[in-house]
């Protein structure tokens, strides 16, 4: 499946690019293919009501499904593979990990657009039998390692998962509890890819949490975070500490997880809730939003970013040819903005991601199914680059 710049593909709700896995109407694993491999992007069921989000990871996936109800206002709605049974109007959610088909791997021969190959089926290995602690609402692979750490978040309870060398069986390795008072919920939660991979960040309500991995115990808390609830968080993945969030109170907030009074930066561009917000895996200036004002904003967070001066060279280093002019030398930094405001959606957008074979692209999903994949500015990438 190739699409080109801007191309819009209207009531999909699953697109595995020819995996020949069935179409959950409007939930699933939507998947953007690369040149080299696919980024997935985590998708909300939508029944307006209950608006929970389903995520997925290749090789294995992870496969958080949802079951509802034969109710007015979710039926006809068809149970997703691996879902528990539901009764009455409550909504039930659970999580599995499922092998990718060996063609699909990455150095295999076959190419996932191949039209003319066969279908694949995902294998099922095995099930995060957390339905104990309650409904998951996120899991989490480990970003760096052999692929056998899991964090699932159910109701109140973060669960650690030690998947087996056949994957084959989900051994807890550890788990905490929120503690306060009323029935306090999970909503969202991201792995940091720093500090060897020994911290987590969740939110739930208002509230944004630090977990050290090794002993399941809370290291900061960021009380009132945002005005509303808190919808997303991610690490940046070139500079350690900083965290971005969002939420229904409209605002993107940037946090150096060293000092949590105030927020480093805070962008108010978005009208409605912020659903998802995501660092360019490559050039961490670089920050996508998407939100229920049915709008995907580009931003240009240069200021904290990690390269907050451009890419630095030493005079040293320059060679006659290469010396700068002092205009050059005086010239200003360049200053946070908006970079460009994508409207090619007509209801919310639920997610947005980064494509992990090219850095410049991007996708994002909206309540109605519409995925539009879009690519950073051709000027802004030479300025960047240059």
């Amino acid at each position: 499946m190739k699409l080109p710049q801007g191309s819009a593909l209207p009531h999909v709700g699953c697109i595995h690019a020819d995996l020949g896995v069935p179409s959950w109407e409007r939930a699933g694993l939507p998947t953007l293919p690369g040149l080299d491999g696919v980024c997935c992007l985590g998708v909300p069921f939508p029944c307006r009501r209950e608006r929970e989000r389903c995520r997925g990871w290749p090789l294995p996936a992870i496969i958080q499904s949802q079951c509802h109800a034969e109710t007015p206002e979710c039926a006809p709605r068809r149970a997703d593979p691996g879902a528990r049974e539901a009764s009455d109007s409550k909504v039930l959610t659970c999580a599995a990990v499922w092998r990718m088909p060996k063609e699909l791997e990455p150095g295999s021969h076959e190419s996932p657009d191949d039209s003319s190959s066969p279908a694949h089926t995902l294998e099922l290995l095995c099930h995060l039998d957390d339905t104990a602690h309650g409904s998951v609402a996120c899991v989490v692979w480990e970003p760096t390692g052999d692929g056998r750490r899991v964090i699932s978040l159910a109701d109140s309870h973060i669960l650690l998962w030690d998947l087996q060398e056949s994957s084959s069986q989900a051994v807890l390795a550890g788990s905490a509890s929120l503690e306060g008072k009323g029935q306090l919920k999970f909503t969202s939660g991201r792995w940091s890819p720093h500090h060897t991979c020994t911290q987590v960040a969740t939110a739930n309500d208002t509230t944004i949490r630090g977990w050290d991995t090794r002993s399941m115990s809370q290291i900061y808390c960021i009380e009132n975070a945002h005005g509303q609830l808190v919808r997303d968080l991610d690490f940046n993945p070139n500079k350690q500490y900083y965290l971005a969030s969002c939420g229904d109170d409209c605002k993107v907030k940037f946090w150096d997880t060293r000092n949590v009074t105030e927020p480093v930066k805070t962008l108010e561009e978005h009208s409605h809730w912020v659903w998802s917000v995501r660092y360019n895996h490559s050039h961490d200036q670089l920050v996508l939003t998407g939100s229920s004002d049915s709008r995907v904003i580009l931003s240009n967070m240069v200021s904290i970013s990690s390269e907050p001066f451009g890419h630095l060279v030493d005079d040293d280093d320059l060679s006659d040819q290469e010396e700068r002019r002092p205009e050059e030398k005086s010239q200003e930094p360049p200053q946070d903005s908006v970079i460009a405001t994508y409207e090619e959606h007509e209801d919310s957008v639920y997610a947005v991601d980064w494509s992990s074979a090219d850095p410049w692209l991007f996708a994002s999903l909206s309540y109605d199914g519409r995925l539009v994949i879009n690519r950073v500015p051709r000027a802004l990438k030479y300025h960047i680059l240059l």
